[in-house]
C-alpha cells in the first residue's frame, strides 16, 4: 500500500530546506518516508530524524530508508513532543525541519482504519490507535449538537452542519462509516449531491481534526519547532486545510514583522529574528494535480531563523 503514497511538492519542499552536509534534519511527519528519502539523497554526511505517531507508518519508512548509510533516527511519536524527543537524543538545535499535515494515501485508502468515506469501517480516525483514547465513534455519539455543528463548520467548512449534525443526533448509536455517510447524504438536498466531489468528504475531515486536536497540536509544535532552529535552519510546512494554513500564516507573520511600541512606531535598532523564504504560499503545478488530486488544497509557506 505504501507505493500508493505520492508525496506532495516534494521537490519544492526539499529544495526550501536549504540541505546541507554535516547537519542535522528533523522529519516531523514521517509517513512513508516520501520527503526523508529525498532529503538524505542530499545529505551526505548528517543526520535525519523522522517522527511520527503512527506505527503502521513507520515499519513502511523503514524499509525505504533503513538501507541508506546517512543516520538515520527514527522515533514514534506525536510531534509536539518534539523538544523532549530533542532532549533525550541530547540535540539542542537543528538546521531543518520539515511538516507535511496531509493524511497519506495509505490511511485513507486502508478502510479499517475509519479515515475514508468510501471504505466501510468502524469509525476511528486515530493517528496513534494504541495511545489516543478519543475516536471518531465517540464524538459523533457522544457531542452535543451544538458541538458536532460547530466541528463540522469550523474544520470542515460544511454549510449544513446543523441538518447533518440534527439527524446524527437522532441516529444514535452510529458504529460505522458507511452508517455516517448515509446520514449525511440524506441531510442534504439533491442538487447539492449532485456537484463534483464526495458530501462527506468535509465531515470527515472535521471529524479528523477533532479526533487528533491537529490544529492545537500544530499551534504548539510550530512555536516549539521556531525555537529549536539553528540560524540559518528552515522550517518548512506543508498544509492542507485553510484552518492548518491559517495558524502557519500568522505565525510566520508574527515572527519576521517588528513590533511597535506605544505609540506603534517600529524601533529601527529591533530586527526580526526570522525572514520569510515564501512571501506567498507555494502550490502544485497543474501536472502534479492531475498526477496526484490530493494534492490540490496543498500550500507550502517556509521561514528561515536569522
Amino acid at each position: 500500500m505504501s507505493d500508493l503514497h505520492i508525496s506532495v511538492l516534494l521537490k519544492e519542499a526539499v529544495d526550501g530546506l536549504n540541505v546541507r552536509d554535516q547537519k542535522t534534519y528533523l522529519d516531523l511527519t514521517l509517513g512513508r518516508g516520501g520527503h526523508s528519502k529525498e532529503i538524505l539523497l542530499r545529505l551526505n554526511a548528517g543526520t535525519l530524524i523522522g517522527i511520527d505517531q503512527d506505527a503502521q507508518a513507520i515499519e513502511e519508512s523503514k524499509k525505504a530508508l533503513i538501507s541508506r548509510v546517512n543516520k538515520i533516527i527514527i522515533i514514534k511519536s506525536n510531534f509536539v513532543h518534539l523538544e523532549n524527543i530533542l532532549q533525550n537524543l541530547k540535540i539542542e538545535k537543528v538546521d531543518g525541519i520539515l511538516m507535511d499535515l496531509g493524511v497519506s494515501s495509505p490511511q485513507f485508502d486502508e478502510g479499517d482504519r475509519g479515515f475514508s468515506y468510501r471504505h466501510d469501517a468502524l469509525l476511528d480516525m486515530r493517528m496513534d490507535q494504541k495511545e489516543q483514547t478519543l475516536t471518531a465513534s465517540q464524538i459523533v455519539n457522544t457531542y452535543s449538537l451544538q458541538e458536532l455543528c460547530k466541528i463540522f463548520r469550523d474544520y470542515g467548512g460544511e454549510k449544513f452542519a446543523y441538518p447533518i449534525a440534527k439527524n446524527i443526533i437522532k441516529a444514535r448509536p452510529i458504529e460505522t462509516t458507511s452508517e455516517l455517510v448515509e446520514i449525511i447524504k440524506k441531510s442534504k438536498p439533491q442538487k447539492e449531491l449532485k456537484k463534483i466531489g464526495h458530501p462527506a468528504k468535509q465531515v470527515f475531515q472535521a471529524l479528523r481534526i477533532e479526533t487528533n486536536d491537529e490544529l492545537n497540536v500544530l499551534k504548539t509544535t510550530v512555536e516549539t519547532a521556531l525555537k529549536v532552529l539553528n540560524p540559518s535552519g528552515r522550517l518548512a510546512i506543508i498544509t492542507f486545510h485553510s484552518g492548518e494554513d491559517k495558524i502557519v500564516k500568522d505565525i510566520f507573520n508574527k515572527m519576521t514583522k517588528v513590533i511597535g511600541n506605544r505609540i506603534n512606531i517600529p524601533d529601527q535598532n529591533i530586527v526580526p529574528k526570522y525572514k520569510l523564504i515564501t512571501l506567498h504560499p507555494l502550490v502544485p503545478s497543474a501536472d502534479e494535480i492531475e498526477k496526484n488530486h490530493r494534492a490540490k488544497s496543498a500550500k507550502l509557506r517556509i521561514i528561515e531563523k536569522l
